[in-house]
């Protein structure tokens, strides 16, 4: 079976919720894949396209009053049996975190004591607001899409989110902490 491109295998997971236009494609994926997986706007409509010409999606026109006409996404047999194939196949590799704090804190010998604290304070107030937001997106699922078959799992990767993210703050206190009772470097 032909491989495709991660985003194409994202796309058409999205394309069996209620998402099926390209707009509501770019909304569920800033709020809620880009967390873990980034796709940009840019992706979107190619990768449709491509699902299209694939036939692994149908795609309708619908004229819309005053505004350009819409066009909708409904995957194909086929369609489901490629997302089927991927979803039942082990992963390739474990994901590589690209982390600009780490790779300055990696060479922070070279930067002042108070500039690597200011980093990593200020990496620690952002992450915090990562687990607000995390905390934030839970209670809007199990309060209003609690009945969707895919709660369960939209749960389990917030969860995964949280905790990452809760890790990384006591990360941060605890390098911090340690810089901080080192002499002046």
């Amino acid at each position: 079976m032909k491989k495709y491109s991660h985003t194409t295998y994202a796309i058409l997971g999205i394309l069996t919720t209620d998402c099926k236009s390209g707009y509501d494609i770019k909304q569920l994926i800033d709020n809620s894949l880009k967390h873990f997986w980034k796709i940009s706007y840019g992706q979107i409509y190619p990768t449709l396209k491509l699902i299209v010409e694939e036939e692994l999606a149908t795609v309708r026109v619908s004229a819309q009053e005053g505004k350009p006409d819409r066009k909708e996404y409904d995957l194909t047999e086929k369609g489901k049996e490629v997302l089927q194939n991927w979803l039942e196949n082990p992963i390739e590799q474990i994901p590589v975190e690209r982390n600009e704090v780490l790779l300055k804190l990696f060479f922070s010998r070279h930067q002042s004591k108070s500039n690597t604290l200011m980093q990593l304070a200020d990496y620690k107030q952002k992450l915090m607001k990562r687990y607000q937001t995390y905390s934030g997106i839970e209670q809007a699922i199990t309060t209003h899409d609690h009945d969707k078959e895919d709660a369960m799992y939209w749960l389990f990767t917030l969860d995964y989110g949280k905790r990452i993210t809760k890790a990384a703050i006591g990360w941060c206190e605890s390098t911090i902490k340690q810089i901080s009772e080192k002499g002046n470097a």
